[in-house]
């Protein structure tokens, strides 16, 4: 029972972190009036502390449920999955510094000022963590089925 709570509290957050990143895709624009702007930097949080219970999920699956530590830690496509969030972490960094930057401006009541460039650049990145977290179900499928073990 144990071993289907942890796994539905992994899916749980994982769904929950992409539907934080759509939301962030969704209302990211290069003109933002101060409320949008506030959602942005309140749900970009949120999707960090998501994206923390998937990584603790995510570990509590591999130690103590699943196919063992020994499993995951010997299997290649595990090691691309973890790489690959890993990854969509450090890309979420540039959204996330340019929502915490607008903080001052948000403070005083202002809309945050953006530039072609920061705009161009933020909405890419976040297209690319969308991306990459797509790709991740599929990975996921192979190593239950066993794809990627090696001794």
């Amino acid at each position: 029972m144990a071993d289907a709570i942890a796994a539905s509290l992994h899916y749980l957050s994982i769904f929950v972190l992409f539907a934080l990143l759509t939301c962030e895709h969704v209302l990211f624009k290069a003109e933002l009036d101060v409320a949008t702007a506030r959602k942005l930097l309140r749900i970009d949080m949120i999707y960090g502390a998501s994206a923390g219970l998937v990584l603790l999920t995510g570990l509590a699956r591999v130690i103590w449920f699943g196919k063992g530590l020994d499993y995951y830690l010997h299997n290649w496509v595990f090691h691309a999955k973890v790489s690959l969030f890993i990854l969509v972490g450090l890309l979420s960094i540039l959204p996330t510094l340019t929502f915490f930057n607008w903080r001052n401006d948000l403070l005083a009541g202002k809309a945050p000022t953006i530039t072609p460039a920061q705009a161009k650049r933020t909405i890419m990145v976040i297209r690319l963590e969308l991306l990459i977290l797509v790709c991740l179900p599929f990975l996921a499928s192979l190593m239950a089925r066993g794809v990627g073990f090696f001794s």
